[in-house]
């Protein structure tokens, strides 16, 4: 793995070929939870706003200006933050019909916006669809005040039925809910009954994150500080286990360890991301990765704004991947998803047989009850997805 001097990248540096995912970083936020380490500012104008879709419009030019190099030919967007909804109406239409004439999306299959269930209105949703946006995905975390209240989460459980509804009434079939285990003083009572309001939502997908204490944002000091306990490992496992029995129970099977859907309503954006897919990320904050070659954005609202102004990609962090650690990334994505490591895609894709670049970790691991291998594919076991993250990190670096 080799870094490069940021100042020197361009599109044209990087390999050729169709970028098939596009992120896009808003980072406007009116509070910030405090679970939360995503880069997101407060209190800024609607001019800053709409100055902010201005240089992303420019910043998409960049991609276009320098050949050869990559394409950007969208199949999946997905607009994160911050809160994208928080763009006022005007200032969001003109970003997605700025893009749409900049790329090629010709090849679309989804377009996903994350809402805040506390600001969603019915103009907004019905002004996302009309733009072709097809996917929306709202962050209800839970349906207990108090542990809403413990999160800084700024909306009433009430919110998040009326933001489902106004989704439908303007044409929206493909939703998401977000939702957060583990949280302080939450029992596997409440855990389940926020699940059950969420199932009964009937959206079709749900995403479940077991709360992680990010370096210093407000929960982690408060945790650091003893100002309240963590939920005991044993209690999180077991809301992990009664999530995923539960789910499929719902007929919302889990096709990736944190994610579950019925059939054809997985996200399709996230799948390019566990498959190891080319994506561009504009915004501040925004990562990207094209063929072994990954960077990300500057993560400061000004810093970005200064770059873009420049005509320079905003870009840090920049490293290119060696063949064996793209390998041992691949895989590791890979195990992730509940189809595991496919043998035969993974071949096709590398040109290595899997069983023998990884011969070690598989025997070891699958002799410990970790891992499942048939004639097809690599899974994780039950066991396994308790630690999975562990699990991962034994094929991350593979022999060359």
């Amino acid at each position: 793995m080799t870094t490069v001097d940021p100042a020197q990248l361009s599109p044209s540096d990087l390999p050729r070929g169709n970028v098939d995912g596009l992120y896009v970083h808003i980072p406007f936020c009116f509070h910030k939870c405090h679970y939360c380490d995503f880069y997101s500012i407060t209190r800024q104008s609607e001019e800053r706003m709409t100055r902010f879709v201005d240089l992303i419009l420019r910043e998409a030019d960049r991609w276009l200006q320098d050949r050869p190099g990559p394409t950007p030919c969208p199949r999946t967007v997905f607009f994160g933050g911050g809160t994208p909804s928080l763009l006022p109406a005007p200032a969001m239409s003109r970003l997605i019909a700025g893009l749409r004439q900049r790329f090629d999306f010709s090849g679309l299959e989804e377009w996903t916006i994350e809402v805040n269930p506390a600001t969603a209105e019915a103009d907004y949703c019905r002004m996302l669809r009309s733009g072709g946006v097809d996917r929306l995905s709202f962050g209800a975390q839970s349906f207990n005040t108090a542990e809403l209240a413990a999160l800084e989460r700024h909306h009433d459980p009430a919110d998040v039925a009326r933001s489902i509804r106004l989704a439908r009434d303007a044409g929206f079939e493909r939703l998401n809910v977000d939702l957060i285990y583990a949280i302080p003083g939450q029992s596997l009572e409440s855990w389940l009954d926020s699940l059950e309001q969420a199932v009964s939502l009937m959206t079709g997908h749900l995403s479940c994150y077991g709360l992680t204490y990010e370096p210093n944002t407000p929960m982690a000091v408060k945790k650091r500080l003893g100002q309240f306990r963590a939920a005991p490992e044993e209690l999180e496992l077991e809301m992990f286990h009664a999530t995923r029995h539960r789910l499929e129970e719902a007929g919302l099977a889990a096709y990736e360890i944190s994610n579950f859907a019925i059939p054809s309503q997985a996200c399709r954006h996230n799948l390019l991301y566990w498959n190891g897919g080319n994506y561009i990320g504009l915004g501040p904050s925004a990562a990207s990765h094209v063929e072994g070659w990954r960077w990300r954005n500057r993560p400061h609202l000004r810093e970005w704004e200064q770059a873009i102004e420049s005509d320079a990609l905003p870009a840090i962090d920049i490293e290119t991947l060696t063949p064996s650690r793209r390998l041992g990334e691949l895989a590791m994505l890979n195990l992730r998803l509940a189809v595991g490591l496919n043998f035969a895609e993974f071949t096709g894709r590398t040109g290595r047989e899997a069983r023998e670049v990884f011969a070690d970790p598989i025997q070891r691991l699958t002799r410990h009850g970790l891992l499942l291998a048939d004639s097809t594919a690599l899974r994780l076991t039950n066991r396994g997805l308790e630690v999975a993250d562990a699990v991962a990190a034994e094929f991350l670096d593979p022999p060359a």
